[in-house]
C-alpha cells in the first residue's frame, strides 16, 4: 500500500521539478507576441482596512485580459485586463449585493472594469513599474502598479507559453465615487490591489 503511494508521490515531485526546470526569469528568452489571460490561475484581490484594526479582503471571480509582449525590450509591451465587476466577490453575501448596486460598482449600470497599460519602466531584472489608466464605474484614474515577471516557460498542460506576474499598487475609492454608503467611516479610503497574472500564448 505504501509503496505505490510512495511512488505517485515521487512521480509528482519529479514532474514539479521538471517543470521548475522550464522556467526562466529572463524576459528575453520569452517568445514575443499577443498573449492571453489565462483566467484559471489568475486572480485580482482588494483589501480595505476594516475600523483600523484588520485587512478586509474581497475579489473578482471573472476577469480577462491580453499581453502584446516584447521579449527583448519588455519596457514596451502592453496590458488591458477586464473586470466583471457583478463577479466580485467577499466572505459576506449581504455584502457582496451591497457592492454590486449603485453605491459602490454600481454593477447593472457598468458591469465592466478595464485597466489599461500607457507606460512600463523596468526597475530590475524582473521587476517593473507600470502606468496606465483604470476605467470604473464611468471614470478614468490614472494607477500605478509596481510588477514583479516571475517567468516564462511551457503550461505542461497544453504546451502553450505562458508568463507569470504579480502585482501591486493602491487606489482611493473615493476617486471613483464609492463614499455614500452607510460603512464608508469604517473602512479606509485606500484600497489595495494584489494580482496574480499568467498569461498564454494560444497556438496558431
Amino acid at each position: 500500500m505504501l509503496r505505490p503511494l510512495f511512488a505517485l508521490l515521487l512521480v509528482a515531485t519529479l514532474g514539479s521539478a521538471a517543470s521548475a526546470a522550464d522556467i526562466s526569469k529572463d524576459p528575453a528568452k520569452a517568445p514575443s507576441g499577443t498573449y492571453k489571460l489565462e483566467t484559471q490561475h489568475s486572480l485580482i484581490l482588494f483589501s480595505v482596512l476594516h475600523l483600523g484594526l484588520t485587512e478586509y479582503y474581497g475579489r473578482f471571480d471573472k476577469l480577462g485580459g491580453s499581453l502584446v509582449f516584447e521579449a527583448n525590450s519588455p519596457e514596451k509591451s502592453a496590458a488591458v485586463i477586464t473586470v466583471d465587476t457583478n463577479s466580485v466577490d467577499t466572505p459576506s453575501e449581504r455584502l457582496n449585493d451591497i457592492l454590486k448596486d449603485g453605491s459602490v460598482f454600481s454593477s447593472t449600470q457598468f458591469p465592466t472594469a478595464t485597466f489599461t497599460s500607457s507606460t512600463i519602466t523596468r526597475t530590475g531584472p524582473d521587476t517593473g513599474r507600470i502606468e496606465g489608466i483604470l476605467t470604473m464605474k464611468g471614470i478614468t484614474k490614472p494607477v500605478v502598479l509596481d510588477a514583479v515577471f516571475r517567468g516564462g516557460g511551457p503550461n505542461p498542460v497544453n504546451g502553450n507559453y505562458a508568463l507569470g506576474f504579480h502585482a501591486t499598487g493602491t487606489i482611493k475609492r473615493s476617486d471613483f465615487g464609492m463614499t455614500d454608503t452607510i460603512w464608508s467611516p469604517f473602512v479606509s479610503d485606500d484600497v489595495t490591489l494584489t494580482i496574480e497574472a499568467m498569461f498564454e500564448q494560444e497556438k496558431n
